[in-house]
């Protein structure tokens, strides 16, 4: 079984920064994709950023430029740093690993999401 605690989210005035962090813990063979996802209310929960096949990046044009993920492989963390903040960006943020966890099949694992809110 694989588990993930996210960390990070709050209130923040337009303009600021917060930084979202997603650990995961339990029996992980490896981690194929590692991922930050968001749902606004009333909205379809969309991509944010992830790191895909072959170590690359993908963002949405969005936050391109304002946010950053980035991952430590030995500690099976992935964080979203989220620069310049705007209204349209509260949401909950939810991580989103693809994990082939020992003896089980590869899967996606959620994160319990974190609310980011910002004020204008």
């Amino acid at each position: 079984q694989v588990q993930l605690v996210e960390s990070g989210g709050g209130l923040v005035q337009a303009g600021g920064s917060l930084r979202l962090s997603c650990a995961a813990s339990g029996s992980i063979f490896s981690i194929k994709v590692m991922g930050w996802y968001r749902q606004a209310p009333g909205k379809q929960r969309e991509l944010v950023a992830a790191f895909i096949s072959g170590g690359s990046t993908n963002y949405a044009d969005s936050v391109k430029g304002r946010f950053t993920i980035s991952r430590d492989n030995a500690k099976n963390t992935v964080s979203l740093q989220m620069n310049s903040l705007k209204p349209e960006d509260t949401a909950v943020y939810y991580c989103n690993l693809l994990v082939s966890a020992t003896g089980a099949a590869t899967r996606g694992y959620w994160g319990q999401g974190t609310q980011v809110t910002v004020s204008s």
